[in-house]
């Protein structure tokens, strides 16, 4: 629940014009903003952006798929958040000068975050939302996590208070500047911005009213140890070392063994755990080459398809990417040492220790230690979500098979986990609903049906009592549309019905047969 002295924000309007003063009771500019006076925050910046006037600044990471040519006119507001003495949030609050929808959208990050997602705020604003981001309390990049060496407030910014207190602040400039309080809220991020909405849901239920949650990294402490866990397995001996240059050849295999488990051979793996791909079946005859693996490659691309797995327990750290995925495999195993996301946990955070070397982990103490001294507070997968869905809150999650930074089978594990604790699928499955999308990469990309409308199913969700049974998705080439396609709610698949074009959604069902 939300602390006693955000409640004023969260619910209360007077109480919000009260705080910024007299002169602030009409807030009829977007100027006037600037002297806005809230508890912990430095408004630095209340500007009017004229529409198509946006630049995007320097050092984002994130392509965008909006043009700022196309955005209309909004009021921009960024401020500085301090609720500790080593806390710097910095976030951004961007208000439709007209055409507002009512409602507010919280936008999330990707990786180790660092930096305002903007390409979220352009597509918020585009349909309507008085949206907000922040850099979580640091700058830097996704796979930057030195900022959390020595600096532990900024590590809880990070895992959870930053998006919090933006949440709180960004509502009151909203009731501020609009003389109302959004009629809904909603949480849009995939990756850590998957993580970062599931950490409202527990932790502060009543901040969102619909939470879309994609390819969560939610359970932080064991995929950062799976990436260390990908980087020894390709080099700790560099014989084991898989060249990108072989990704397509060891996709192709995989795809080829296993697109027709389905009855469909469409060039799509729909549940990859339905279909057994040994890459033993690469292996070189003889002297290594182009279209073959070594036999320690071979054991490289096992350890990799995975699960990660304690030495002395045997039990799975973290699920192993699926057959399928191999095209996305120079982003976690085509470096020259494990991928810095993982590197930087148990550097910065577990061990302290700015030399540490990833060659001497320890997957059985070091899992362990990382739990130890996470506490939650990055990790989020408490699957007690009571709260959050006694006043009506809505959960979409999905994932994309093809993935190859965050195992898929970690939101199956997750959403399995809250139906257990809710009290199984028949009385959860009005709340949180995961769909799991066939050749699809992280949070998009890929040769499957990776387009849909993920914003306007959670609004007729909330809304409308509208809960998704199916979402239309489509594949575009060259910018056209090439395939449609349903995602079907987890565990349901889509199943052709023999007649008709493959690449139409309407030519499928939805069912539960395998």
């Amino acid at each position: 629940m939300l602390s006693n002295r955000w409640n004023l924000f969260a619910i209360s309007v007077p109480a919000v014009i009260a705080l910024s003063g007299a002169a602030h009771a009409q807030a009829a500019t977007c100027e006037s903003l600037a002297s806005l006076a809230l508890p912990e925050t430095t408004i630095t910046l209340a500007q009017t952006v004229a529409a198509g006037a946006f630049t995007m600044p320097g050092g984002g990471f994130m392509p965008s798929p909006v043009s700022p040519k196309s955005l209309p006119a909004f009021c921009r507001v960024a401020a500085t958040l301090r609720p500790s003495k080593d806390s710097d949030i910095k976030i951004e609050v961007w208000l439709p000068s007209d055409g507002w929808n009512g409602k507010f959208q919280g936008v999330g990050n990707g990786g180790w975050v660092g930096a305002i997602t903007y390409p979220a705020l352009m597509e918020a604003l585009q349909k309507g939302y008085a949206s907000a981001s922040t850099d979580t309390g640091h700058a830097g990049g996704p796979f930057d996590g030195s900022f959390a060496l020595g600096h532990p407030e900024k590590v809880t910014d990070f895992g959870y208070r930053a998006v919090h207190e933006m949440t709180l602040k960004a509502k009151a400039i909203i009731a501020a500047f609009y003389q109302k309080s959004p009629q809904f809220s909603y949480w849009n991020g995939c990756s850590s911005g998957g993580k970062q909405g599931l950490k409202e849901a527990q932790r502060y239920p009543e901040d969102y009213d619909g939470i879309i949650a994609g390819a969560p990294a939610n359970y932080w402490t064991h995929l950062t140890a799976a990436t260390v866990w990908v980087g020894a397995a390709t080099h700790k001996d560099e014989a084991s070392f898989i060249p990108p240059a072989k990704y397509r050849m060891m996709h192709d295999a995989a795809i080829k063994t296993c697109d027709a488990v389905d009855g469909l051979k469409d060039g799509l793996i729909d549940d990859p755990r339905r279909c057994h791909f040994d890459p033993k079946v690469l292996e070189c005859p003889g002297a290594d080459g182009p279209t073959c693996l070594t036999a320690p490659q071979v054991e490289a691309a096992k350890k990799i398809y995975g699960p990660a797995t304690n030495p002395r327990t045997g039990e799975a750290i973290f699920p192993g990417l699926e057959p399928g995925s191999e095209l996305g495999w120079a982003l976690i195993a085509g470096g020259k040492e494990p991928s810095e996301i993982g590197m930087a946990e148990f550097r910065d955070i577990v061990y302290h220790d700015a030399n540490w070397d990833w060659r001497t982990f320890d997957f059985d103490k070091g899992v362990a230690l990382a739990e130890k001294v996470d506490q939650n507070t990055i990790t989020a997968n408490d699957p007690n979500l009571k709260q959050f869905f006694s006043h009506g809150g809505k959960l979409l999650m999905y994932h994309g098979w093809t993935d190859p930074l965050i195992a898929p089978e970690n939101s199956i594990n997750y959403d399995t986990a809250v139906l257990d604790k809710m009290g199984g699928a028949a009385k959860a499955s009005s709340s949180i609903r995961l769909f799991m999308v066939p050749g699809m990469d992280h949070c998009g990309g890929g040769e499957g049906p990776n387009s849909f409308d993920s914003v306007n199913v959670i609004e007729q969700w909330v809304e409308k009592g509208n809960a998704p049974a199916q979402i239309i998705a489509s594949h575009l080439a060259g910018g056209k549309v090439d395939r449609t396609r349903p995602l079907c709610t987890y565990p349901q698949v889509a199943r052709y019905n023999g007649s008709g074009s493959i690449d139409e959604a309407a030519n499928f069902v939805c069912t539960s047969k395998p």
